[in-house]
C-alpha cells in the first residue's frame, strides 16, 4: 500500500467535550495554536489528502482548506457515526483515523497501521497501546461502508463491538503510550503543555 496516495487522514472533531464545558475541543489552545492544527501538522504528511469531520464551527475549521464532513447522523452519536460519514466522502480506498485531543500522535501512526493491516491482510486495523485497544486509532478500508451504515442504523455505537463482527489487525504502540493522551479537562491542557515543551 502506498500511503501517500491511497489513504485519507481523517481528525475526528465532531465531539459535544462534555467534560470540557462544551468546548470544541479541536479548538482549545495548546502552546499558542489550536489543538487541530497540531494534529494537521503532524498527520498532513503521512496521507494522501486531509478531512476534518466537524460538526460546529465550520468557518473555523474550514480556514485550514480541507474538506470538511459533518456526521449524517444528528444529535452527536459519537465518532462511529463520524467514522462513517468520512468514509463515504473519501476517493481513496482507506482512511485513518485520529481524534482533534491527542497532541502526541506519531509521524508513523499511518505507516504502522497500513502495515499491521496488509500483514494480516483486513480491512480494519487498530492501535493497540499495549493494554488495550485505542478505537479512535484506526485504518478501515472503504469497501466497509455499508457494513458500518448498517451498524449505525440498528442503533449501535460501540466502536469496539463494530470491531469484533470483522476480523481486525492490530498495531502495536506500547513502545509509544503517550500517542494514546486525550484532552478531557484544563488540567489535561497543563500537563500536555509541560510535555511539549519538555520535547
Amino acid at each position: 500500500m502506498n500511503i501517500k496516495t491511497e489513504v485519507t487522514g481523517v481528525i475526528l472533531a465532531g465531539g459535544q467535550a462534555r467534560r470540557m464545558g462544551g468546548q470544541d475541543k479541536g479548538l482549545v489552545m495548546l502552546d499558542g495554536k489550536p489543538m487541530v492544527e497540531i494534529i494537521i501538522d503532524v498527520f498532513k504528511p503521512q496521507t494522501a489528502k486531509l478531512l476534518i469531520n466537524a460538526n460546529r464551527n465550520h468557518d473555523r475549521y474550514s480556514q485550514y482548506g480541507f474538506e470538511l464532513v459533518a456526521d449524517e447522523l444528528s444529535g452527536y452519536c459519537g465518532p462511529l457515526a463520524g467514522m462513517a460519514s468520512a468514509l463515504k466522502s473519501i476517493n481513496t480506498d482507506y482512511m485513518v483515523t485520529a481524534p482533534c485531543d491527542s497532541p502526541f500522535i506519531p509521524l508513523d501512526l499511518v505507516q504502522r497501521l497500513a502495515d499491521a493491516l496488509e500483514n494480516k491482510s483486513t480491512e480494519i486495523s487498530v492501535a493497540h497501546d499495549g493494554e488495550r485497544i485505542q478505537p479512535v486509532f484506526c485504518m478501515l478500508k472503504k469497501t466497509l461502508l455499508q457494513s458500518l451504515t448498517d451498524y449505525l442504523a440498528a442503533g449501535e455505537r460501540k466502536i469496539d463491538r463494530w470491531f469484533k463482527q470483522h476480523d481486525f489487525a492490530i498495531a502495536d504502540f506500547s513502545d509509544k503510550p503517550e500517542t494514546f493522551d486525550n484532552i478531557n479537562t484544563q488540567e489535561d491542557v497543563d500537563s500536555a503543555l509541560s510535555k511539549l515543551r519538555g520535547r
